[in-house]
């Protein structure tokens, strides 16, 4: 794949924004709280920006939809409706006839979607462009074939530590052996190549999730860009990718505590800045942050668990392997995202 500076495109827009952490910023021994979570949208918004977690889950600025995000959560609405037919049903005029109904559904339950586009020509290009992305997906896949086993499955796991790992999944198809697929569907193009390690890491975070659920491992993570041509990208994952994926993830909440206890979350300047919303009130763009809420303790990572972590950062303080999600150079100062960046292994 080419270089180069990255396009809106080439960020995951499905969900940059999801309301599965609303707890994230709340002590577990809080009454009628549930122990700390994460979800793939917002441990990649740390690696990606600790400032931009902040503002997302601790601030809970309301970032309304754009066409980008709003293309996909329609895209997603009427493939998950088409499986909802008969086999023989699931074809591309179906997909299209759903298009209609399924954004009057979702602009009934969001005044912000219904209030997206101020004119009849906006709202026709950005109908073809969904429907391009469903002709996209037909070039990719004949889903009169198949038969999910799971489609917008909500999962959740639990780690020893007690950090809870949850998300939707796509979709899951099964062999008659046993054999599992995780399937994600993108609407935006096919990324640069240092932007694919971004989505394999949500890919491993659901196939960890389900491996703690089910104790299988899924044999494929199968990545779906819709849009142009439309690609496929396949990776098979084994045991020791499910277990540094977990110890990333470990690492990655004790970095989170750390910025919580010491209300630090340093914004990190990159590329992907242009496209983020909260530039305004970004110290480095000559924005002032808003007052930090007032929160209560978060649950750290047990000792054994931190000292293991420690032991692994040491260790792996060469360079940063291809996994590491961030696309820029860690500024120095940011050592609580160097410290899950080097976890990895």
């Amino acid at each position: 794949m080419s270089a180069g500076c990255p396009t809106v495109a080439d960020v995951d827009v499905e969900n940059v924004v999801d309301d599965l952490d609303a707890d994230a910023g709340a002590a577990p021994d809080t009454p009628g709280q549930r122990p700390p979570a994460l979800s793939p949208s917002r441990a990649s918004d740390f690696m990606t920006c600790p400032l931009l977690y902040r503002f997302r889950v601790i601030d809970r600025i309301p970032e309304p939809p754009t066409p980008a995000t709003a293309r996909g959560t329609l895209v997603h609405a009427v493939l998950e409706r088409l499986f909802d037919r008969l086999p023989a049903e699931r074809t591309p005029g179906a997909a299209a006839e759903l298009l209609g109904p399924e954004w009057q559904r979702l602009c009934d339950g969001d005044a912000g979607l219904a209030e997206l586009f101020q004119t009849e020509e906006e709202r026709e290009r950005f109908t073809a462009d969904a429907h391009a992305a469903l002709t996209g997906y037909f070039r990719l896949e004949d889903p009169r074939r198949l038969e999910p086993e799971q489609r917008e499955w909500y999962v959740e796991t639990e780690l020893p530590s007690g950090l809870r790992l949850r998300g939707y999944i796509d979709r899951v198809d099964a062999t008659p052996a046993g054999d599992l697929r995780i399937v994600d569907y993108k609407t935006g193009k096919v990324p640069l190549e240092a932007y694919e390690a971004s989505a394999l890491f949500q890919m491993k975070f659901y196939a960890l999730v389900i491996w703690r659920l089910r104790g299988v491992i899924p044999r494929v993570l199968q990545l779906m860009y819709l849009s142009g041509d439309g690609e496929v990208l396949r990776y098979s994952p084994d045991e020791a990718d499910l277990r540094a994926t977990e110890r990333k993830l470990e690492a990655l909440w004790a970095a989170i505590t750390r910025a919580r206890e010491s209300g630090v979350f340093r914004p990190r300047p990159s590329r992907l800045c242009d496209w983020c919303r909260h530039k305004a009130l970004c110290p480095e763009f000559g924005g002032t942050l808003p007052p930090m809420p007032a929160l209560p303790p978060a649950t750290a990572v047990p000792a054994p668990v931190a000292a293991a972590l420690v032991a692994t950062e040491t260790v792996a303080a060469a360079p940063l392997p291809a996994e590491t999600v961030a696309a820029a150079p860690v500024p120095a100062e940011t050592a609580a995202t160097e410290a899950v960046a080097v976890a990895v292994d």
